[in-house]
């Protein structure tokens, strides 16, 4: 009798299935522009999709979009301009889906230092990390205050920023993130100005995007991804300090007052579609990235990204 109702159960029990493996690969260490990613992971989101998501932080911040377009991650975080670029070279990837959907980046100077408007750059000293789109925007951002790119002295500082600027090595800088380094600044009693690129002629952008190889990827695992990143985003959106907390106790790192400023600055800029596409904003990208000489071609935006909501 025993056998034979130990033979039902197993016949009739509903079978356990594994969870389907995704590996993510940041862009660059765990930080508050990541929050839908990890309070998803800590809130079960991804388990409720049927998705065991491993987040990887790089080792070197240019590998997340090689990676995956060489099959090696199913998605990278990285950044729309960059993936116009890579696009162009020949690198096989596509905006998936979005995760931060406006500028971080902007040119940033001395709050209470002889920089007070765009035009008295000239001739003067602007640092960067990222040659090639930071020029572009940085190009076009003079031009429209009647400075030109060679009337401005280019200084390579890598990733230290503010440092340089606090130290009064360069007079402005460009790529700085505006929820990161101003806070930076004002804990280090020097207060920063941002000059916005969007209000200075380029056009709007998504700053960060999950990025594949159209030709490896699983679709469907990634719309589930992004399902789950999309639920983690309305907790976020409608618990702010609820979701800092889960987000800040994965990590004795995050619990500084840097990362929990930069909390309040990142979270109302999570996209609240990230499946969602912005076509004109692609294609206008794509377009003044012509005009500045870096791409040869325009190309059409199914060539960059998919609307995987739509592809449902």
């Amino acid at each position: 009798m025993r056998l034979f109702i130990l033979l039902f159960s197993l016949l009739f029990s509903a079978p356990a299935f594994a969870a389907d493996k995704l590996t993510l690969i940041l862009d660059w260490f765990i930080n508050p522009d990541h929050g839908p990613i990890i309070v998803a992971q800590e809130n079960g989101y991804f388990k409720e999709q049927g998705l065991e998501v491993e987040v990887i932080a790089p080792a070197d911040p240019a590998d997340p979009p090689k990676m995956a377009a060489a099959g090696k991650a199913d998605l990278a975080v990285s950044y729309q301009p960059q993936l116009h670029l890579q696009v162009a070279e020949g690198l096989p990837l596509k905006r998936v889906g979005t995760l931060v959907g406006t500028p971080l980046n902007c040119l940033l100077v001395l709050k209470d230092g002889p920089i007070k408007s765009i035009a008295d750059l000239k001739g003067k000293k602007i640092g960067f990390s990222v040659a090639g789109v930071e020029e572009a925007l940085l190009g076009e951002i003079l031009s429209q205050k009647g400075v030109k790119l060679e009337e401005v002295t280019l200084v390579n500082v890598n990733w230290s920023l503010s440092p340089s600027l606090m130290s009064k090595q360069v007079d402005a800088v460009i790529g700085a993130f505006r929820n990161f380094e101003l806070n930076q600044m004002e804990i280090e009693g020097v207060e920063g100005k941002c000059f916005y690129p969007e209000q200075e002629g380029i056009p709007s952008y998504d700053e960060l995007i999950y990025v594949a190889n159209p030709e490896k990827m699983d679709a469907d695992k990634i719309q589930r991804f992004l399902a789950a990143t999309e639920k983690a985003t309305q907790f976020i959106v409608n618990q702010p300090q609820e979701g800092w907390k889960i987000f800040s106790s994965t990590s004795k790192e995050l619990q500084d007052e840097l990362n929990a400023k930069a909390w309040v600055d990142t979270w109302p800029r999570f996209t609240l579609s990230p499946a969602g596409l912005d076509h004109g904003r692609y294609a206008r990208f794509e377009a003044f990235l012509k005009k500045s000489g870096l791409t040869k071609e325009i190309r059409p935006v199914s060539d960059l990204a998919v609307d995987l909501g739509a592809a449902k």
